[in-house]
């Protein structure tokens, strides 16, 4: 029976203990790979993050630049609606000047001929006060004293 026993055990025993030995290699492997990977992903989160961090300084950035970029320029816009106002008041101060200096000619024409109509009126009648009196009134009525009050 010891003999049975022993060719038993070596027949089925070493065969188990194999069975069991490459078993517990497996897992022992498999174990230490999962942790490799554990790793790898801790690495690999970590990398991402950083990465991450990165991206987001660098778009903080691009808008931080954008922003100074749209002030300044807001400010250029503004600037140029100045200067272009400007030139428009100036434009207009001038043509107003102009059309001051064409009213002023036109009145000086007008007083010019009121006078020479009254040199006429004054000439073709006799000097006596009392017709040249008459006639600056009728002259003054004609012209309307509106003409003068402006």
């Amino acid at each position: 029976m010891f003999a049975m026993f022993l060719l038993l055990s070596h027949l089925l025993f070493n065969p188990a203990r194999d069975l069991l030995e490459k078993r517990q290699a497996y897992i022992k492997e498999q174990l230490e790979k999962a942790a490799k990977e554990k790793q790898d992903a801790i690495e690999f989160k970590a990398e991402y993050d950083e990465k991450l961090k990165a991206v987001d300084k660098e778009a903080e950035q691009i808008l931080s630049q954008t922003r100074k970029n749209a002030v300044k320029r807001e400010n250029e816009i503004v600037d140029e609606a100045k200067a272009e106002a400007a030139r428009i008041v100036d434009r207009a101060n001038h043509d107003i000047e102009l059309e001051k200096s064409k009213v002023k000619d036109d009145v000086k024409k007008e007083m010019v001929s009121v006078a020479t109509v009254m040199a006429e009126k004054i000439v073709a009648s006799s000097l006596d006060e009392e017709k040249q009196s008459q006639l600056i009134a009728d002259t003054l009525e004609e012209m309307g004293e509106e003409t003068w009050l402006s």
